[in-house]
């Protein structure tokens, strides 16, 4: 049976720089803010190769034998188990390591030597030495808004990559996105992607952050079901942004402007 293709919105090169970064075989760093489509790429990369995809979601506790694999204890004794760094290095599959600069430092030491010419993965802990297979890839991620000198990512690391920056798309991509992602009438996709825009220019008063196309394609589905648009509003575009009463308000009276 036919499964519908994964949709991504092209926003600029991105792709080209990809499939480019893909045949050289570098790895890629993919920059950019909450919800902007950094994830929702990688896959639709990953099918349009028909490769397979391993995803991280990294986090304090990730350590690098999450990554790689450890040894456990079965009904016929210790046997090894791949992590999925390792199941693709083996299979020449992508692996992609989401808020990378989340991961404990330790992780990343096991990052560098599949980041340069070698790319080779040691096993320590089964004396293997892995060569990498052709068709694998490693891709990271990070929210340069969420950096700070505790978690950073190492100059030592950063240059093993080639980056891409990637941004909210502009309103009449996130529009196009909106209508084909979440069934929106076109008139419901631009009113969406307004009051977008003027939330996200409040990002300087007491916001950490702003409404993602995420946030934005919630919205979208839920007023296309019929739930009223102001409630639809606070749920997914003013609760989620802050805890402050004051300041939810303050974004509820924006939303009042386009949905009152």
């Amino acid at each position: 049976m036919a499964t519908d293709k994964l949709f991504y919105q092209e926003q600029s090169n991105e792709v080209s720089l990809f499939n480019y970064a893909f045949e050289h075989q570098l790895p890629v760093l993919i920059k950019g803010p909450t919800g902007c489509g950094k994830t929702r790429f990688v896959a639709h990369m990953a099918e349009q190769l028909n490769k397979p995809l391993y995803t991280v979601a990294c986090h304090d506790d990730l350590t690098a034998a999450d990554l790689v694999g450890r040894h456990l204890i079965g009904p016929n004794g210790t046997y090894w188990q791949d992590g999925p760094l390792t199941r693709a290095v083996r299979e020449g599959g992508i692996c992609y390591l989401d808020e990378v600069v989340e991961a404990r430092k330790d992780t990343t030491v096991v990052l560098h030597p599949l980041a340069d010419d070698r790319r080779i993965l040691p096993l320590e802990r089964t004396g293997e030495l892995l060569e990498a297979a052709p068709g694998f890839m490693l891709v990271v991620s990070y929210n340069p808004g969420y950096q700070n000198l505790l978690k950073g990512m190492k100059a030592s690391t950063r240059q093993r990559f080639v980056a891409l920056r990637f941004e909210y798309p502009s309103a009449e991509l996130e529009q196009q996105i909106l209508i084909k992602e979440a069934g929106a009438e076109p008139h419901l996709a631009f009113k969406l992607v307004e009051l977008a825009g003027a939330l996200r220019r409040l990002e300087q008063n007491d916001l950490d952050e702003v409404a993602s196309t995420r946030l934005l394609i919630y919205a979208a589905r839920m007023i296309s079901s019929g739930m009223d648009p102001l409630e639809v509003c606070r749920c997914c575009l003013a609760e989620p942004l802050s805890d402050d009463p004051l300041t939810v308000q303050a974004l509820m009276d924006v939303a009042r402007i386009y949905f009152d």
